[in-house]
């Protein structure tokens, strides 16, 4: 796994053609839609509701033109439907959430810590294979903490995300050791990264994603 949170050993694999750019990649880097027995347009997050799929790339431009263009996932669905005008966030939302109830799982399973004495702890004694950073935590305290080797870095949640995770109001460091839910996370994180972070590694977004 790379610091981009990239999984690395995910490069092969099933893929499928995004409806909006028309390029082909590996499934875990696209998002699914289905749509409901009423014809609207729904994010299967977790590649498990029935239908026909309709694959859109993790990311952000290519998810607003598909919102835009209705057209591209009536074609891709060959009939009439309905799509959200808040598709984008709706997504981003759900995948947002989808990360910290795997984390919240993985602290209850112990392979989970936050806490900035936790972390270096975990990370001196290399029992650390993902650091997580807010994104709106103080740039000078991240620095102090340095992303494991051959490990992942996830700096793309908010402070507040990363707290509901732990089950406090706020968290700033947490780390993820390797094994259990771990690869999951990981994953999921590089799909919200698309829609949260530009090319350049910036925030794409206004708020509290990016300071």
């Amino acid at each position: 796994m790379g610091r981009g949170g990239q999984p690395k050993d995910r490069e092969s694999g099933p893929e499928r053609k995004c409806i909006a750019t028309g390029e082909v990649r590996p499934k875990h880097g696209l998002l699914r839609f289905v749509v409901s027995p009423d014809g609207v347009v729904l994010p299967d997050l977790a590649h498990k509701l029935p239908g026909r799929g309709m694959w859109v790339a993790a990311d952000r431009d290519a998810l607003a033109k598909a919102a835009a263009n209705k057209g591209l996932f009536a074609r891709a669905a060959k009939g009439v439907v309905t799509v959200p005008d808040d598709l984008p966030a709706m997504v981003e939302t759900m995948l947002a959430r989808r990360i910290v109830d795997l984390i919240s799982l993985s602290r209850k399973g112990g392979d989970a810590v936050a806490g900035y004495e936790k972390v270096k702890d975990w990370l001196a004694k290399e029992e650390a294979e993902v650091l997580i950073q807010a994104s709106d935590g103080s740039e000078r305290g991240k620095s102090k903490l340095s992303t494991p080797y051959g490990g992942s870095f996830i700096g793309w949640l908010t402070a507040d995300e990363l707290g509901r995770a732990f089950g406090r109001q706020t968290a700033i460091h947490a780390a993820l050791r390797a094994g259990g839910l771990t690869q999951r996370v990981v994953e999921e994180a590089a799909r919200l990264k698309g829609l949260r972070v530009s090319d350049d590694g910036g925030g794409r977004r206004k708020g509290k994603c990016t300071r």
